[in-house]
């Protein structure tokens, strides 16, 4: 399985070179990441509004070392949620954030991250949007759902990610499944040791099920992350099962992946949610897209050796 290869090729300083120098490496990482400044992504929020679709903006860059880092981190995040007010699309547009990003690893990390986000969530409330707290390797998962939790007692729009192959998630989908709660379900894009998560395939994809059924059960807002025409099936089933309308959960993919499958389910009525990465730090981004799907990966090969 090359996942687990490429998703530690994502923390070696030595590859990030290499990739980076690549001179193909811009114009594949552009298929996934279409900008690296709000000028550059204004245009492409626009015109994915346009089309009917939502959105959710995540400014890359996982690996802070300083509180400088993280506070930059924080402003990065406050200026995006200025531009939006400025379109007019608040209702339209949310934020993803990732606590490392934020601070969480550093000394004190819990404090400082919370102290970082809040100012966040705060101003995108402002506008009439939200954040949802991404998922990142489970050593991070308790830090960040003592966060989410003290977000929602004044932000209870506040959002968060749950990772179907971890064994701990359907606890967690049960416990999050409730009135006013707003939950994305993703598979899980970091390597983890066999002692606490699902290694096959296989095995994951039953687990998504498991835990999607239980949030459709549930009383809170279900966001499906995934670009699996099977699962996709099934969340519409099962979201007829419990007699969810169409406004009443939503799709999330990412950019660049699957784009007609986005602009088929808003057609269709369904809430489509698209996640856009931007920013300069692309690397550790860029590299779980292709541990994710193999096809992502036959894309960069072949691109590098057209252009070779």
């Amino acid at each position: 399985m090359l996942g687990p290869v490429i998703l530690a090729a994502s923390r070696s300083d030595r590859m990030r070179r290499l990739i980076s120098a690549a001179p193909v490496t811009k114009q594949v990482v552009d298929r996934f990441i279409p900008g690296e400044t709000i000028t550059d992504i204004v245009p492409v929020i626009e015109e994915l509004t346009g089309r009917g679709l939502e959105l959710t903006m995540d400014v890359v860059g996982e690996d802070i070392t300083t509180a400088e880092q993280a506070r930059a981190a924080r402003d990065a995040y406050l200026t995006l949620i200025d531009r939006l007010k400025d379109l007019g699309l608040g209702e339209r547009v949310e934020m993803s954030v990732k606590l490392s990003m934020f601070g969480q690893a550093l000394d004190g990390g819990h404090e400082l991250a919370l102290a970082n986000v809040r100012p966040v969530v705060e101003a995108a409330a402002a506008i009439g949007t939200t954040v949802t707290l991404d998922a990142e390797d489970h050593t991070t998962l308790d830090s960040m759902f003592a966060i989410h939790e003290e977000l929602r007692r004044d932000f209870p729009q506040t959002g968060c990610v749950i990772q179907a192959y971890l064994f701990r998630t359907e606890a967690d989908a049960r416990r999050l499944a409730e009135a006013g709660s707003r939950v994305r379900l993703v598979k899980g894009a970091y390597k983890e040791p066999a002692e606490v998560a699902y290694q096959q395939k296989h095995e994951i994809d039953k687990a998504y099920v498991r835990v999607l059924r239980t949030l459709m059960e549930g009383e809170g807002y279900p966001m499906v992350g995934s670009h699996d025409p099977r699962l996709i099936s099934i969340a519409q089933e099962l979201a007829r099962r419990a007699g969810r309308k169409p406004d009443e959960y939503e799709f999330q993919m990412l950019y660049g992946i699957r784009s007609d499958e986005h602009l088929r389910l808003a057609a269709e009525g369904h809430r489509m949610r698209v996640y856009t990465a931007y920013g300069t730090d692309w690397y550790g981004y860029f590299m779980r897209r292709l541990a994710e799907k193999p096809a992502n990966l036959r894309f960069f090969v072949r691109s590098m050796i057209s252009k070779g």
